[in-house]
């Protein structure tokens, strides 16, 4: 995994460690610990009391239920824990009290060492609004804005308009998109600050709120910085993490298409201005906004390990966690400036537990029942805390895995990544792969033209789906007539089915009418030799018999060319379900007969929704703004709903008087209940 990471024989370190986290940072964590041979300690909740990061570890302590408040957030249930088992250190991944200083501080009492900075530093640029004045003073390229709490709504609605719209309204504390929103105007800018404030609130414990300009169509661009006790720091490159939803990251690469060496400098030394300007002392992220004339603004700074730390990893060859774990036992660093090297692409693609069909990506929740990671390909890497089997829950982060690719080049890392998304297998949960892929595939980003706006530039209407050619409409029905043709080849071979006419006569030519996605071909396919001639229209198709149907991956020989898709779903009948270049097509075979009756079928109707709001999650309802027998107007806010941290403001499709409310604040709800309903 690492290929020049360095160590120092007999060099003294922790005996034990404690991981004060879950799922895949925690499974990475003691990966590394394994490596260096420290023991390791795993906290869980009673959700997760099967849980990978759980299993890995050399000792695991429950700290409480499944909710985050009750159990990864409540300092006191881990500080036992640690010192029940004797841990010399922590290390808390991120997210949860990865910047808590209270936690850092209570660590130190009991003599216990935190691996991350100083609780100095963690304050200091955990606070949105200090950071940004020790930034200014360190030089560093700021952006403007007001220096200082916003006081209300009516108080940001007027700094709105003092700096001008568009603006940003965002927490002071935390991270990770939440508690953040964009307003355009007066409007906008007070629900931004009532919902943003509210998420603040329930994700941090800390409800104040900054403003500053907002930069249209920026890039987002963070440089990674490693630093120890000693007043020692480097840089370790640049992150391009512009594809985003919602204010968080989707998909990242290292380097950036748009960062020139001289460019690379600048950035890279400003952020050690600014870890030196507070005595940082760990791993750490500046995360900068830049424009299209190259100009670079701090935008804020992560006191922890980021999520995307694995493309780091792969370009310089240095292993961060481990880096940290040496920082935190007082070792000076091992490495200079010149030691870093650009070595290569890397890409990183976050696999969530999500619909990216639903505002590009709403969680979905459920147990994985089939589950095969991608890791067999070669220059893949992939970062999880999952297996098949596993419960993916409404309390935590939907995040399946982070798939890593790297390469000589971007083109080698992104076709690496291309065939590790097809390759992976994920079933029980709606996944997010669809867009990942498209994305990947699409020509802006292969060009590197992105900005943060990239989805709703590339994806004005949401995400539909692959949008097929002529030709790959063609091989994808193709390939589904010659799995279906297959399944009655196998079928023809059972005992027993001389009484089925249809089976007993099976020809070895069909005649098939093949619906995929509503658009209808008919075909002819032979049988000959073990391999398929699909005929439609003039042009034959030759397709090797190689079809199994052991594993849901199907890589099968269309005229000499690979093409791999998914069985990913049965439905008997002729229907199936098969992802194809990411995107999952319904399809639906039948022979000429059975095609004519199907015509003669009655349509089906479809329902007006308009009179009722559904939750288009699974989440717990924070407010219900309306009561049986209200008026309401088309538009108007009937319920906030929290989903994996998340405030989303549920609104009514048309004016109406309500008839009825199924659910009151505090409830949790599944995807696809009836919240409210309109007379």
């Amino acid at each position: 995994m690492y290929w020049n990471d360095r160590t120092v024989e007999g060099e003294p370190m922790f005996d034990k460690i404690l991981i004060a986290n879950r799922g895949e940072i925690a499974c990475r964590v003691i990966k590394t610990c394994k490596r260096l041979g420290i023991k390791t300690v795993a906290v869980h909740s009673e959700a997760d009391s099967m849980a990978v990061h759980k299993r890995m570890a050399d000792e695991a302590i429950c700290i409480g239920p499944a909710p985050t408040n009750q159990s990864y957030l409540v300092m006191e249930n881990i500080l036992q824990a640690v010192k029940d088992t004797g841990a010399q250190a922590v290390h808390p991944g991120y997210g949860f009290l990865s910047e808590n200083t209270v936690f850092a501080a209570k660590l130190s009492e009991i003599g216990v060492q935190f691996i991350g900075p100083n609780s100095e530093a963690i304050r200091a640029m955990g606070d949105k609004i200090e950071s940004k004045r020790i930034a200014t003073a360190a030089r560093v390229n700021m952006i403007p804005g007001h220096d200082g709490v916003v006081e209300n709504a009516d108080h940001c609605v007027q700094l709105a308009n003092e700096i001008g719209y568009p603006v940003m309204v965002k927490a002071s504390a935390g991270g990770g998109g939440k508690g953040m929103r964009i307003a355009w105007n007066d409007k906008e800018c007070q629900e931004a600050f009532r919902l943003s404030s509210q998420e603040a609130a329930s994700s941090f414990g800390d409800d104040r709120m900054l403003i500053e300009k907002f930069i249209d169509n920026p890039r987002h661009i963070e440089v990674q910085v490693l630093c120890d006790k000693h007043g020692n720091g480097v840089w370790l490159n640049e992150r391009e993490c512009s594809i985003q939803r919602r204010n968080q990251k989707v998909i990242e690469e290292a380097p950036s298409t748009f960062v020139d060496p001289v460019m690379r400098k600048k950035m890279g030394d400003q952020a050690v201005q600014l870890a030196h300007a507070v005595g940082y002392d760990s791993a750490g992220t500046v995360e900068f906004l830049v424009d299209s004339r190259k100009n670079f603004y701090f935008l804020e700074m992560n006191t922890r390990l980021q999520v995307e730390h694995p493309i780091t990893e792969c370009i310089t060859g240095i292993d961060i966690v481990h880096q940290m774990i040496r920082s935190g036992k007082g070792h000076e660093l091992l490495y200079k400036q010149s030691d870093v090297p650009v070595d290569g692409w890397s890409v990183e693609c976050r696999v969530y537990a999500e619909d990216p069909y639903k505002n590009f990506g709403m969680p979905s929740i459920g147990r994985l029942y089939k589950y095969i990671e991608p890791s067999h390909i070669p220059k893949v890497r992939c970062d999880s805390g999952i297996q098949e089997g596993s419960q993916i829950s409404i309390y935590y982060d939907p995040m399946i895995c982070k798939l890593v690719t790297y390469g000589d080049s971007r083109t080698e890392a992104l076709d690496t990544m291309v065939t590790a998304l097809d390759s992976y297998v994920i079933k029980g949960v709606t996944h997010n792969i669809p867009l990942l892929r498209d994305i990947i595939t699409e020509k802006k980003f292969v060009s590197g033209d992105i900005t943060t706006k990239y989805l709703q530039t590339v994806f004005p209407d949401g995400f539909q789906g692959k949008v097929l050619s002529h030709t790959e409409w063609n091989e994808l029905t193709v390939l589904a007539a010659c799995i279906y043709t297959k399944e009655q080849l196998i079928a023809r071979t059972f005992k027993n089915q001389d009484r089925i006419p249809m089976l007993r006569n099976l020809p070895l030519t069909w005649h098939l009418n093949v619906d995929v996605a509503g658009k209808d071909i008919s075909l002819e396919v032979r049988y000959i030799k073990n391999k398929f001639e699909v005929q439609i229209g003039e042009r034959v198709y030759n397709v090797s018999d190689t079809i199994s149907f052991s594993n849901p991956l199907l890589d099968i020989k269309l005229d000499g060319q690979s093409r791999l898709i998914q069985l990913t779903q049965k439905l008997g009948g002729g229907r199936f379900d098969i992802r194809f270049l990411g995107t999952v097509f319904p399809v639906h075979i039948m022979d000429q007969v059975t095609a004519e009756l199907h015509d003669l079928m009655p349509q089906t109707v479809e329902l007006d929704l308009s009179t009722v709001v559904l939750a288009p999650m699974p989440g717990m309802l924070k407010s219900v703004a309306v009561s049986e027998g209200d008026d309401v107007s088309e538009g108007q806010e009937v319920a906030v709903l929290e989903a994996m941290k998340m405030q989303n403001s549920l609104v009514a499709a048309k004016t109406g008087k309500i008839k009825k409310v199924s659910f009151k604040t505090g409830q949790t709800v599944d995807e696809g209940d009836i919240l409210v309903e309109l007379e």
